[in-house]
């Protein structure tokens, strides 16, 4: 920030801020954790939106996802556990929004694919190539 700036004002040189493209929700400072990291590693961290469920119920958790989902004209959320309580929330959601893309086990890899996606891409094409690519950077190592 430039000194007598007000915060959130934009630096000369660094890129425009982007609109959110996804919700990242889950257990924790899970989603605040990754989505920093996203940040550190590629600038593109204002690409998703973070959402906890620390402290919430099952019904709060799935208002929390409406929400942040209608804030940001968002379609694509990406969880942390499949069967966790943000995933559960999310499932819930999607019964009368059909057009959602839920992308669950998220890994930083995959945050990564994502926004750096062509933004004349789909959101959810976007998700469903990143937690491809997510998927093949898993690995298995074993010593001995």
């Amino acid at each position: 920030m430039i000194a007598g700036e007000a915060p959130g004002a934009s630096v000369p040189g660094a890129p425009a801020p982007r609109a959110p493209r996804a919700l990242v929700t889950g257990h924790g400072h899970f989603p605040q954790g990754i989505v920093s990291a996203v940040a550190q590693i590629t600038g593109l961290g204002d690409q998703l939106v973070a959402l906890s469920n620390i402290d919430l119920g099952r019904d709060e958790i799935e208002a929390a996802v409406r929400s942040a989902l209608d804030a940001h004209g968002l379609s694509v959320v990406f969880t942390d556990l499949p069967g966790g309580s943000a995933t559960l929330a999310v499932r819930r959601v999607m019964r009368d929004r059909p057009e959602l893309t839920l992308v669950t086990g998220t890994n930083l890899a995959t945050l990564i694919d994502f926004v750096f996606c062509d933004h004349g891409t789909p959101a959810a094409d976007a998700a469903r190539h990143a937690a491809d690519k997510g998927r093949a950077a898993l690995a298995v190592v074993t010593g001995g």
